[in-house]
This record gives structure tokens, C-alpha cells and sequence, in this order.
């Protein structure tokens, strides 16, 4: 069996000293002399005495920790955001929780809880893409403790985020798509529950508008961003009776199903249809048949930019007992890359 943790009552026991003399030993109070702050930590050293930050952090009422929930940790976009999110923290001295939702409602309410559970001091969250109820994020709010959204936001004025504009990038890729000569263009969205697909469609609108150029909603497909709501989205645009030329989608991965799903059925992507996404993954060099082009959204920026909010609320509400009714609302201009 492995033995209990040296405690401070221990170390104390046997130099016949307070617990109390003891912790302020360790931590170099100036009114215990420098012979016993010797004596203290050698025999801490040779005992190996580990402090209990849990009960450390209990006495501050702070635990130098963030949690941050992501839908998926493996995705390039979140993986690059989170390293951002760790450099951040480190240099300022913070731990990070991560956890993952997966997509789900439900499992992000219990990441939630737990987070709470851990007695985090801020969260940052990108939230699910089947999230329709915030009020699990509300008791972050009852308990004062920050708490910033980045990415996937939801759709209120009384929070703090981090977003990349997705209603500009929308306009630069439709308007690159209508240079090339296209005048049918399909849109596969996102659910609609999620900010981000709110943003696109009213990018696809307003690049149809300026170029005095007629919106068709037919042309506007919401899929669940599956390969088979990808797929299907793809053939109710094909099946259209304006048949798009060019075809924007939410992301890379649904312009990578979209892609497969066209070859199957014989199409020419050099011919019959081309497509532009979102997210600028870089395995696309790799690959012969990918999007056009692609709205980079700059994932390291805003888990940087998200993180630095995040602490400096963190700090300001350790410096003052008032709440206040400002809010960081960052938009990050996104920017479209040619893939040649």
C-alpha cells in the first residue's frame, strides 16, 4: 500500500513545533528565524513534503485554474486554439482544465457542473453545436465567476466572447466565387441554432445584394454537419432546378464529404461544381480535390485573445466587489486564402 502524504502536523510533531509556525516556515514568513525556516524545509525535503494546494487554494478562495470545454479536442481548430489558450495561462501562471462536449448538450451541462465543481477561477467555452438552453452557463454567473464564450457563441447581448467575422468572410468568398463567373451559387449551412450559421447566411444574402443579384433561399441548405447531412444537403442542391455551379460550406469537413460524395457520382470537379469552405485546415495542401478557397478564422487569435479577457476578468473582479455590465465583444476579421 502506498503511504499517506507527509502532512505539516508531522513535520511539526518532530521538530516539536506549531502546525502553525510550521506553514510559515515554508513560506518564508518574516517572523519565524531564518535557523528554523532551515531546519523546517530541510526536514520537509528529506520527509518529501508535498504542499496540498487544494487546501492552499481553499484558504485564498482562488485556484489558479481555467477551465475550458471545446466540442472536440482533436479538431485542427481546436487544437490550435487550446495551445494559445495554454500559453496564455502559463505565462500568467494558470492552470488549464480542459474537457470536451462532443458535440452534445447534455455532456456539456455535467462539464459544466464539474468545471464548477473544481472551483475554477474563469471558463471559456465554444459551445456545442446542438445547444439550445444556456441556463447551465447561468450559474457561472450567479457565482461570479467569469466566464468567456469563443468560436461557437451563443446568440445574447450579457456575454463576453471571442468570434471571427463570419458574415464578411461569407461576402469575400461569395464575391470570389461571382468573379470567377459563377451566378449559382448553393450555400450548405450549419443548424440553426448556432450563431456562426446565423452569420454565414446573412453574408450569402448581402454578396447577392451588392452585386444586384436575386437571393434564392433554395439554394440555402441546413445540414447537421454529419457526412450524411453533408451528403444529403449536397443532393437537394443538385436536385434544385438552378443547379449550382459553386457550393460554399460551413467548413472543411463538410466540403470534404461534399467533395467525396461528387465523385462518387461521377461529377467533374474541374468542371461540374467548385466549392470554398471555412477553416483554412492545412491538409488541404495535400490533397488534389479540395475547396477552392477557404475563410481563415485564425484559431490561435482567438484562444490568445479569449484567454487574455478571460484573466483580466478574473483579475478585475479580485480587485473590486462590484459587478460590471460592460462586455468584450471581439470580432476577429477573417480572411479568404486561395488554394491556387
Amino acid at each position: 500500500m502506498n503511504k499517506k502524504p507527509i502532512t505539516i502536523k508531522e513535520i511539526a510533531k518532530k521538530l516539536n513545533l506549531s502546525a502553525s509556525s510550521v506553514s510559515r516556515a515554508l513560506h518564508d514568513h518574516p517572523t519565524i528565524g531564518l535557523s528554523t525556516r532551515i531546519k523546517v524545509k530541510k526536514l520537509a525535503e528529506q520527509l518529501g513534503y508535498v504542499p496540498n494546494l487544494a487546501a492552499i487554494s481553499f484558504q485564498k478562495g482562488k485556484t489558479n485554474t481555467i477551465g475550458v470545454i471545446v466540442p472536440e479536442l482533436s479538431e485542427a481548430f481546436f487544437a490550435t486554439a487550446i495551445s494559445a489558450i495554454e500559453d496564455v495561462a502559463n505565462h500568467r501562471n494558470y492552470t488549464v482544465l480542459f474537457a470536451q462536449s462532443h458535440d452534445d448538450e447534455e455532456k456539456e451541462k455535467k462539464l459544466v457542473e464539474k468545471m464548477l465543481n473544481h472551483r475554477v477561477d474563469g471558463l471559456l467555452i465554444s459551445l456545442s453545436k446542438t445547444t439550445s438552453n444556456f441556463s447551465h452557463v447561468e450559474a457561472f454567473k450567479k457565482n461570479r465567476i467569469p466566464l468567456v464564450f469563443f468560436d461557437c457563441i451563443p446568440a445574447r447581448k450579457d456575454i463576453h466572447y471571442v468570434v471571427c467575422n463570419m458574415e464578411t468572410g461569407t461576402v469575400e468568398a461569395v464575391n470570389y466565387l461571382l468573379k470567377k463567373g459563377h451566378r449559382t451559387i448553393g450555400l450548405i449551412n450549419g443548424p440553426t441554432t448556432l450563431y456562426a450559421s446565423k452569420e454565414r447566411k446573412e453574408g450569402y444574402i448581402k454578396a447577392f445584394t451588392k452585386n444586384r443579384l436575386k437571393f434564392d433561399p433554395s439554394l440555402v441548405i441546413d445540414c447537421d454537419l454529419t457526412e450524411k447531412g453533408a451528403e444529403e444537403a449536397f443532393d437537394i442542391l443538385m436536385n434544385n432546378k438552378r443547379k449550382p455551379s459553386a457550393i460554399v460550406t460551413f467548413n472543411d469537413y463538410i466540403a470534404l464529404y461534399a467533395i467525396n460524395h461528387a465523385k462518387k457520382q461521377g461529377l467533374d470537379l474541374s468542371k461540374d461544381i467548385e466549392f470554398v469552405s471555412y477553416s483554412n485546415l492545412p491538409l488541404f495542401k495535400y490533397i488534389d480535390f479540395g475547396p477552392k478557397a477557404s475563410v481563415e478564422q485564425f484559431p490561435y487569435r482567438q484562444g490568445e485573445k479569449s484567454a487574455e479577457i478571460l484573466l483580466d476578468l478574473i483579475h478585475q473582479q479580485e480587485n473590486s466587489n462590484e459587478d460590471t455590465n460592460a462586455y468584450y465583444k471581439v470580432y476577429i476579421e477573417s480572411q479568404l486564402v486561395e488554394k491556387g
